[in-house]
């Protein structure tokens, strides 16, 4: 009998789940203990979201493409309403919610299979592949955890201290090693 090799997803897997809850939730969650609630809320124009609404957006996001779209749980998404909510939610309630959105898709991501990955999905319409899924939303997250650095930046004047550029001055803050693919 043969026997299987190592998992080829797994690495893929393991960094999606970095990305996610160890990289990118933690500049979301260290923007909203900087902001007031009026901040969190203030949009720069009317053509612009609030930190709240991307807040709001990204766990809608990855319930639906990884809670519901892979995982099988039931899509409640309201789309419209993450973008129409003008606060005040408490920042605590956001983020709360955007932490267990990601913990649980955490919880798919470890589970999913290369046949889960290869498979067909119907999410929001569209026919995707899980491995599409689950890089779509590492990816829409990545860009909105920008949009809400800059929008706090914007409002606080100064560096946040989330990235160190070639030759600067190291922070003294242990570094994260990120799962080898």
């Amino acid at each position: 009998m043969k026997t299987a090799g190592p998992d080829p997803a797994r690495p893929f897997l393991a960094l999606a789940e970095h990305s996610l809850r160890r990289h990118h939730l933690p500049r979301v969650e260290a923007c909203f203990k900087r902001l007031s609630e009026e901040q969190i809320w203030w949009r720069p124009n009317d053509a612009s979201n609030s930190a709240g609404n991307l807040a709001l957006h990204l766990a809608g996001n990855v319930r639906q493409w990884l809670v519901a779209g892979l995982g099988g749980a039931p899509d409640e998404r309201q789309r419209d309403r993450e973008f129409s909510e003008r606060g005040p939610l408490p920042p605590a309630q956001v983020v709360r919610a955007l932490r267990q959105a990601v913990l649980d898709a955490c919880r798919v991501l470890r589970r999913l299979t290369p046949r889960d990955l290869a498979r067909t999905y119907s999410i929001q319409g569209m026919r995707v592949s899980g491995l599409n899924a689950a890089l779509h939303v590492v990816e829409h997250f990545a860009f909105h955890t920008g949009q809400i650095v800059a929008l706090t930046k914007q409002q606080e004047g100064r560096d946040l201290g989330f990235t160190r550029l070639p030759g600067g001055k190291r922070r003294k803050q242990a570094a994260r090693a990120l799962p080898v693919l």
